[in-house]
């Protein structure tokens, strides 16, 4: 390994030997050993952060890795969304007999695939960080393992990644055969090539966008996208809670950024091939996260719905096919990732004694039993319905205008519709808190989770004054990316 190589993936390297340590220490303590793995993920995952921050850009191991603007902000990102999830578990975990040391170190291995796959610049490279963060999540959705449930959602998930990763793998190799590389930057020249040659090169211009298909269809499957969603309600559901936020959250992330890389890195030159895949993917997703959340009273299932919704969402950035597009995109995460975390961690604090809630009618007359919490919980609800000036308006205005630019007006008239029927059942969670009697009282949150939600309320409410600064960082990671 030479010096570069190792400078690139630094902070892989300290989540690689963290991990390693833990798994040790873990074994040889065994029960004792929780909180002090729970503490060290958190500062392994610190460690983590800082060196993405700090690490200049370049690339790495032939080219399989590449560190740019756009893969410090969307790992900064899954590497805060892995923290807050670690946070969140500690009272909960304890609550429900399932405190146990591999849970931090799942988490922390799932953050070393979501940062492989961020820097992937090579379709194994990309390969072998879905699956790396793949295997992990399996196992954390089946974590409590005596509730038929969590098993269902644990072996659900499994059957179905499954299923995507060979859809993954066979569009890799059909991309592989005709292009005669797994490098993006030589697929990209390829790609280029025969566009140029037009109608001259029709077996290998086919066999590209058939690869493109199948590679769609199996990133689409990561993000929970429609028509590859139908796994999503039910491993929310069945999962515990803190892991359901952190599916949620930063695997959203991690396979976003995967999207762009892929469709903008290597297939770049062939935005009129692959734009009306990710059209389709989008629209379906606008319009089944906004229909599909309308009957639910389980607000975990709610809000599955509610990330397929704001997949498709991101996606319209995309879709646009432009630098702005893709800025609109980081916005909308970053807004994406606080908000999700902030409703996760009222989820996770609706309990009384041993006994745990999910229904969103459990919280009726919360304003008048937890004040705080019920104003934090609006908060988020009304950024989630994108409610000026709060920071969710704004993520969805610069994804919409990117898309105004490029003239797909069909595609920001179907997302200003589904956001207004969206908005019917976030609107419905606040009415319930505050106009509803009280027939539910619940014990008061804990410390770890009022911090998670202020830190959501503040980014929230005061993204709008940072504004200029968090969309001049989403510019410059979006022009990396050309």
């Amino acid at each position: 390994m030479s010096e570069i190589n190792a400078f690139i993936a630094f902070p892989e390297i300290i989540l690689v030997i963290g991990v390693l340590i833990l798994i040790v220490f873990g074994a040889l303590r065994k029960g004792q050993a929780t909180e002090t793995v729970n503490l060290f993920s958190l500062i392994v995952l610190a460690g983590a952060f800082i060196a993405v921050i700090l690490m200049p850009s370049g690339a790495g191991f032939g080219g399989l890795m590449v560190v740019d603007s756009f893969a410090k902000i969307m790992k900064a990102l899954a590497l805060i969304a892995a923290a807050a999830t670690i946070a969140m578990s500690r009272d909960y975990m304890a609550r429900e007999n399932l405190h146990h040391f591999e849970f931090p170190i799942l988490v922390t291995l799932a953050a070393i695939g979501m940062m492989m796959m961020i820097s992937a610049n090579n379709l194994l490279g990309l390969y072998l960080g879905i699956e790396l963060l793949s295997l992990p999540c399996y196992v954390l959705a089946a974590f409590r393992r005596d509730s038929p449930l969590s098993t269902e959602a644990g072996v659900k998930y499994f059957v179905l990644g499954s299923l995507s990763s060979g859809m993954l793998l066979y569009g890799a190799s059909l991309i592989y055969g005709f292009s005669g590389s797994l490098q993006f930057p030589e697929i990209s020249a390829a790609v280029k090539s025969f566009s140029a040659e037009g109608g001259t090169a029709v077996g290998p211009t086919v066999g590209l966008i058939t690869g493109m298909c199948f590679m769609a269809a199996g990133t689409a499957f990561k993000i929970s996208a429609v028509p590859f969603h139908m796994w999503t309600p039910d491993v929310y559901e069945g999962s515990p809670a803190p892991v359901t936020a952190f599916f949620a959250s930063a695997p959203k992330v991690a396979g976003l950024a995967v999207v762009v890389r892929l469709f903008v890195g290597a297939f770049g030159d062939a935005v009129s091939l692959w734009q009306q895949i990710i059209y389709f993917i989008s629209v379906m997703s606008m319009i089944i996260g906004a229909f599909g959340a309308l009957t639910q009273s389980n607000f975990k299932r709610l809000m599955a719905y509610s990330s397929i919704g704001n997949v498709g969402y991101a996606l319209i950035g995309l879709v646009a096919g432009t630098e702005e597009g893709i800025a609109g995109m980081v916005v909308y995460l970053v807004i994406y990732v606080a908000m999700t975390l902030g409703a996760f961690a009222c989820i996770i604090a609706m309990r009384n004694g041993e006994e745990e809630f999910d229904s969103i009618y459990d919280l009726a007359g919360l304003s008048k039993t937890h004040g705080g919490w019920a104003a934090g919980l609006l908060v988020v609800m009304f950024s989630l319905a994108a409610i000026p000036p709060l920071g969710g308006f704004f993520g969805k205005l610069m994804v919409f205008m990117a898309a105004v630019k490029v003239q797909l007006w069909t595609l920001v008239i179907v997302g200003v519709l589904t956001s207004v029927v969206s908005a019917f059942y976030y609107l419905r969670i606040v009415k319930i808190m505050y106009f509803d009697e009280p027939h539910q009282d619940f014990e008061t949150m804990p410390v770890t989770l009022k911090v998670i939600l202020a830190a959501s309320n503040v980014v929230i409410v005061l993204g709008v004054v940072f504004m200029g600064f968090i969309f001049g960082a989403a510019n410059m990671a979006a022009g990396s990316l050309w």
